[in-house]
């Protein structure tokens, strides 16, 4: 492909990797524009939801908070955590099993996930205590 693509929101459909809690849209990926190299999406979380926990095999992940407030639980049982907001970034390494939380009861959260992979790669982790 030698244009520039541009993939309107209008365009965008559930991906069917998903996590419960989480809504993933994509954006730019082999099967939307013909990317060799990465995945982009949309991710979206109601108030007061929470992911399943889940990794995302090889890949790196890239996390840009557009709107609400998240904790990120993290580790081979979530035993860590960390809290991003609006303009955060948020680096994920290949294989680590997290779970993100909407802090607010009222306000969804909105995010920009880049990966390096043509696809949405999600690997859902069952933990008890999650």
């Amino acid at each position: 492909m030698d244009a520039l693509r541009v993939v309107r929101r209008e365009e965008l459909r559930p991906d069917p990797g998903q996590t419960p809690g989480m809504e993933r849209y994509t954006g730019v990926a082999a099967a939307t524009v013909g990317a060799r190299g990465l995945w982009v999406g949309y991710v979206t979380m109601a108030p007061g939801s929470r992911s399943g926990p889940h990794h995302h095999g090889d890949c790196e992940s890239a996390i840009y908070i557009v709107r609400g407030r998240a904790r990120f639980r993290f580790g081979p049982r979530l035993e860590e955590a960390v809290e991003a907001g609006p303009g955060d970034f948020v680096y994920v390494p290949p294989r680590l099993v997290h779970q993100e939380i909407n802090l607010s009861q009222d306000e969804a959260i909105e995010m920009v996930v880049v990966r390096d992979s043509q696809e949405n790669v999600v690997v859902n982790v069952e933990l008890p205590e999650a």
